[in-house]
């Protein structure tokens, strides 16, 4: 039994939601986003609106799929409803000598120690916000979205847990490793 899905998604002032053949539309003060309704594992699921509520049921109660995928909507319906009032950030930073980040347009530019800077393409939605040359922020209203490009970022210059180095979120920890020892 699902926990996440047995409590409906309560609407907040100012956002509503529409259902239109098989995509719900979540739409705010910041945007809207639309979550497909029609994929192979979201199709286990029946979404309805009721009273400024947005009900989710799992087609079959007996099948551990659409159990399952039940919390998963409810989740996905609920991080849309905070995102389109909200939004969400994911602050980053970088440790190493002569690392520092740029944004250039629609791009972030990254100097992290390679013969070259690596140059990323923004994703539409989400905005980079550098504070400090080596702190930075993105911000966006899709959960997912911004937790890909995030990723992708990390991915580029992971921590070195010998020398301190590299990409890291903030609050992330990194178990430090003692050097050779001769």
């Amino acid at each position: 039994m699902s926990r996440a899905g047995k409590y409906p998604v309560v609407l907040k002032d100012g956002v509503s939601a529409a259902i239109a053949g098989d995509t719900l539309t979540v739409k705010g003060p910041k945007g809207e986003i639309k979550i497909p309704l029609n994929t192979k594992n979201a199709g286990l699921v029946d979404i309805e609106i009721k009273d400024g509520k947005v009900i989710s049921t799992p087609k079959n109660d007996e099948d551990k799929a659409s159990r399952a995928m039940w919390g998963t909507m409810t989740r996905n319906i609920r991080c849309a409803v905070e995102g389109v009032t909200d939004g969400f950030s994911k602050s980053m930073y970088m440790n190493g000598v002569g690392y520092k980040a740029i944004v250039k347009g629609n791009q972030l530019v990254l100097n992290v120690g390679f013969s070259h800077d690596v140059i990323m393409d923004i994703p539409a939605g989400l905005s980079v916000e550098v504070t400090e040359p080596t702190k930075f922020t993105i911000k966006g209203i899709d959960k997912c979205a911004l937790g890909l490009f995030a990723d992708k970022i990390h991915k580029i210059r992971k921590a070195d847990p010998y020398k301190g180095k590299g990409i890291f979120y903030v609050g992330e920890h990194i178990n430090r490793k003692e050097g050779k020892k001769k």
